[in-house]
Parts: C-alpha cells; sequence; structure tokens
C-alpha cells in the first residue's frame, strides 16, 4: 500500500477503527466491510470487528437513509463529508445526494469553560482583557463552532466564532481512516473506481483543512467586502482581524431580519421583490465577474438589513472560478438557452471528465429531449433550477465528472433561485443571467483576452518543444540500460491470497485432527499403558482432544458463512 495510506496503528486509532466499522455494521453495512477484508491490511492478527445484522427497524429503511444516519452517528467529519457529497450528485448518486443534503450538525454546546480557555489559547489573553461582555450562552451551535455575541472593550458590538477543542485531531484521525477506506473501496468494491473515493477524499481533507482555519474564512470576507465596496444593496461583515485567529473569528455583529421571516419584512416595510432581484444580481457578479462565491446561501445565511440592503453570513464554504472555468461556463450556458445540442456535446467533453466510454449518439438524444422540452417556453418562464437539475441528471448517467466549484454552483444557483420564487413569485433567475453571460461572453472576445490566450497555447506548445528531445533522449537511454519499467498494479489480489491462506490453514487444521484420530486409534488397539473405564487414557485423551479441535474448526466455518 502506498506511503500516505499506510494506517497510524496506535490505540486512538485502532479504536476509532472499530468504532466507525461497528457503526457502518449496525447500519447494515457489514456486507460493504466484509468485502474491504480490512482485517488483512490492518495485520492485526485478530478480527477488529465482529459482522453481524442491523436490527430490524434500520432495515426497513432504504440504503441511502441508513447511510445519512450512520454519518450522523459518527461524527462531525462524516457529517461534512456528506453535506459536501450532497452538491456532488455528478459522482454519487442522485438519492444518495439528496438524502445526504438533510444532514445538519446541530449539537450541544460546550461549556463556557472551555470556550473562555480556547480563546486564551488562541488570543494570548483572557475573555475579560479582550471582551466588555461575552454571552454564557451561544446564538449557534455546530459540530465544528459555536458563536457567541459579545462586546469589545472599544464598544463595538460583535460575534465570535469558537472552534470545538481537539477538533483538529479527531478530524485528522477521521480523514486518514476515510482515505484507507477509499483505498479499499476503489480495488475490492465492484466499479468502486468509477466513484474515484481517494480523490473524493483528497478533495474534502483540502475543504475540511479549510474550513477549519477560521483566519482563512476571515481572509476570504475581506476579499468578498472588496468585492462589493460601494454597492448599496449589500453588506459584508467587518472582521476584527486583532480578535481573529485560526480557531477564532470575531466579527461585527449585523442586526438584521432572516430573509425566510417573509411575514416581518412585509409588515416593516420591506420590498420583497427588490431584495429577491438584488439578491440574484449579487450572487451572479460573484460568479461571472468576481469569480468567488457563496456556497452555502440558504435563507439562514441572508438578513436583510434597512433599505433592502442584503448581508451574507458564514463564508466557511465558498466556490471559485477562475477566468478559463468562467469563460467555460458562459459557452456552456449560452449554448444550452441557445438550444445548440453540437455545442453543448463538444462543450462537456472538453470541459468534463469522462469517467468511462460514453455513447455520444445517446447523450445527444437526451440532450436534445431536453431542450426540446423548453422549446416552446419563453425565457422569461424557464425555471432555470428544474433545467440545471435535469441537466446535472443527464451527466450523472453518462458519468461526466465535472469541477467540484462548478458542481456547488449548481446547487448555489437553485437555492438562489428557489429563495427569489418565495420572495417574488414572477422571479425568474434567466433575466437576470443573461445579460451577465453576454457580457461575459463579449469580454471573452476581447483583443486583450484573445492575444492572451494565444500567447499562453505558444508558450504551452514552445515548452513541449523545449522537452520533447530530452524526454526522448532519456527514454532511449533507459531502454538502452534496461533501466526502462513499467509499475504493474494489482487490483483485488489481496483477497485471495488471504482466502487462499484461510483455506491452507483450515486443510493443515483437519489433516492435524485426522491424525490424532488415527494415532488415538491405534493407541486404543495396544491395551497398553494407563486405563479409564477399561480403555487406554492416552487414546482417550487424544479422541477428546480431536473432538474440541473438531469443533473449534466446525464453529469457524459456520461463522463465516461459508460451509
Amino acid at each position: 500500500m502506498l506511503s500516505f495510506l499506510r494506517i497510524n496503528r496506535n490505540i486512538r486509532t485502532i479504536r476509532r477503527y472499530r468504532n466507525v466499522l461497528g457503526i457502518l455494521i449496525k447500519y447494515g453495512f457489514g456486507h460493504v466491510v466484509e468485502q474491504l477484508n480490512i482485517n488483512y491490511y490492518l495485520e492485526l492478527g485478530r478480527r477488529i470487528v465482529t459482522l453481524g445484522t442491523a436490527p430490524k427497524e434500520i432495515e426497513r429503511l432504504s440504503q441511502p437513509e441508513r447511510l445519512r444516519l450512520a454519518m450522523v452517528e459518527l461524527g462531525p467529519t462524516f457529517i461534512k463529508l456528506g453535506q459536501i457529497l450532497s452538491t456532488r450528485p455528478d459522482i454519487i448518486p442522485k438519492e444518495y445526494a439528496d438524502e445526504f443534503g438533510k444532514l445538519q450538525d446541530r449539537v450541544p454546546s460546550i461549556p463556557m469553560e472551555e470556550v473562555e480557555g480556547e480563546i486564551h489559547r488562541e488570543l494570548g489573553y483572557p475573555i475579560d482583557e479582550l471582551f466588555s461582555e461575552l454571552s454564557d450562552y451561544p446564538i449557534a451551535a455546530a459540530s465544528m463552532a459555536q458563536v457567541h455575541r459579545g462586546r469589545l472593550k472599544s464598544g463595538e458590538d460583535v460575534v465570535v466564532k469558537i472552534r470545538r477543542p481537539g477538533l483538529k485531531q479527531v478530524i485528522e484521525t477521521d480523514v486518514d481512516i476515510l482515505m484507507g477506506l477509499a483505498y479499499l473501496i476503489e480495488h475490492h468494491i465492484p466499479a468502486g473506481e468509477i466513484y474515484d473515493p481517494i480523490g473524493i477524499v483528497k478533495e474534502f481533507r483540502r475543504s475540511i483543512n479549510r474550513e477549519m482555519d477560521f483566519s482563512r474564512e476571515g481572509h476570504t470576507i475581506d476579499r468578498f467586502a472588496a468585492n462589493f465596496a460601494g454597492t448599496s444593496t449589500v453588506h459584508v461583515p467587518r472582521v476584527f482581524w486583532e480578535y481573529t485567529g485560526e480557531t477564532v473569528l470575531t466579527m461585527e455583529y449585523v442586526d438584521g431580519i432572516k430573509v425566510s421571516d417573509m411575514d416581518r419584512l412585509q409588515s416593516e416595510g420591506y420590498d420583497l421583490k427588490k431584495i429577491a432581484h438584488n439578491g440574484a444580481d449579487a450572487f451572479l457578479k460573484q460568479v461571472l465577474v468576481d469569480g468567488l462565491f457563496h456556497g452555502d446561501p440558504h435563507p439562514g445565511n441572508f438578513f436583510i438589513l434597512p433599505q433592502n440592503v442584503i448581508c451574507m453570513l458564514d463564508y466557511g464554504m465558498v466556490g471559485r472560478l477562475d477566468a478559463e472555468l468562467k469563460f467555460q461556463l458562459a459557452d456552456l450556458l449560452m449554448a444550452v438557452l441557445n438550444r445548440d445540442v453540437d455545442s453543448v456535446i463538444s462543450l462537456l467533453l472538453y470541459s468534463g471528465e469522462i469517467i468511462e466510454d460514453i455513447n455520444t449518439k445517446h447523450l445527444k438524444r437526451d440532450l436534445s429531449e431536453l431542450i426540446d422540452d423548453y422549446y416552446e417556453i419563453p425565457l422569461q418562464e424557464i425555471n432555470a433550477g428544474k433545467l440545471l437539475t435535469e441537466f446535472i441528471e443527464i451527466l450523472t448517467h453518462y458519468r461526466i465528472k465535472f469541477p467540484a466549484d462548478l458542481m456547488l454552483l449548481g446547487k448555489a444557483l437553485i437555492t438562489i433561485e428557489g429563495i427569489g420564487r418565495q420572495l417574488d413569485p414572477e422571479f425568474n433567475m434567466i433575466e437576470h443571467l443573461r445579460p451577465f453571460m453576454e457580457k461575459l461572453v463579449k469580454e471573452k472576445a476581447t483583443p486583450a483576452n484573445v492575444s492572451r490566450e494565444m500567447f499562453r497555447i505558444a508558450q504551452s506548445y514552445g515548452a513541449l518543444a523545449k522537452n520533447l528531445p530530452r524526454d526522448i533522449k532519456e527514454f532511449i537511454n533507459r531502454v538502452n540500460h534496461n533501466k526502462f519499467k513499467i509499475d504493474l498494479e494489482h487490483r483485488g489480489l489481496e483477497k485471495l491470497i488471504t482466502d487462499l491462506d484461510k483455506s491452507s490453514n483450515r486443510l493443515s487444521f483437519s489433516l492435524l485432527i485426522a491424525s490424532i484420530i488415527v494415532g488415538s486409534s491405534l493407541i486404543m488397539q495396544t491395551e497398553k499403558g494407563p486405563m479409564l473405564f477399561g480403555f487406554p487414557m492416552l487414546g482417550l485423551l487424544g479422541y477428546s482432544i480431536a473432538g474440541f479441535l473438531g469443533l473449534w474448526l466446525a464453529i469457524g466455518i459456520l461463522r463465516s458463512g461459508r460451509l
């Protein structure tokens, strides 16, 4: 196994392995655990789990429901993994993505003593030297952090986000376990490599490490503030850097109304239609202009301030689109809106990652049917969220995988449109989307961008031409000196080796039992030595040992479930 997949064999990790596998078995995934052949890799010399069956009430649930419940019981690392996977219907089945979207990580708050200790460790001062007030009870508590309201010595009202003590060690252990399980899934579960479990865990490790560092979130907030500087319709909270670190984030307290509280918004005179339009424009600016967008725009993360100003909260999950990805997205959306199926297929094959061979004829048929369904509908009446959902279902069916940020964007766009339609039944995302896309397409065609792209292509070919003679020479030298090697990786042979080892052990055990029986029978014929009940005691002892060993072997075979 590769070095980065080696298992840390300390007691805490082994106990966590037992806990993880035990919970998976509890929720009816014992057959998957058995397929992973994990005992072989751990090399513990004993079973770390005992396979069993799930309780009857759990067996009645669907597999996605059982897996969601298992993630909740496994804790914050697995909950976060499920939440991220819920945004990736292109790499996991839709029913699992939908179920993981229900994951919540609300947990009991940590004691105030631990909060004070974490702030002191991170900022270097006790809280009474930093804050004139800090509430004893959190205004929000999740598995990774909790938030308290406070007031600085200088008088500003703030909210303080504190990471749970010891969380980093727990997540590091769990991610190591996930990486080991991903390796086993890819090598032992049929078609497991199609879902690229190792790639998913690597992306998850990068994402959760960034989310755990609150100073990164602070810098992200500052970038959003710079992007919306001078904008009268969006407010971004201020970060107080002298009270912020890796595990503590202190921000301006915002007193607003949740966008979901529409009755209160209406009663206080807010313009719901204007809020919907301002929100859509702000989100599309993030995506198609700034290339940095809020990745979790659910209603709880949007407050409405006086003058219909929108304030976004919780910047832990964000998406990023570089210039090339923005241009690809604009081309793809314009091709869909222009009902150009050939261009859509060409862009999909160029932009997406094809996991397996696809039937382009069937893909073209399905895309044509999708576009035909919307052909007679005026653009202003098209439901962009529904169109995008159906489009992603086609991508999923043909195993076309897109960058994680694009899939996160898809889910965020659907959420934004849903909020917009709640605020304004006549709201239509296409009306806001098309001007941004047309502007982006024109920007792509400017002389500056065209010359920049041609220069980049020329550089790539120049580097290739420069390195090609050296690479060819090195290849020929390796062949001439018999140093040319091809690495071959076997898949699934470990389980075959283990099964052969078990079979040979059982066969040897059976021969030993047979030998003891034959020897005891010969002793019984001699009628010599100490006697018991008229039979040689040594022969009776041999029969007893053979019977005990035979019973032990039979129980072992029956427990394995394979006669």
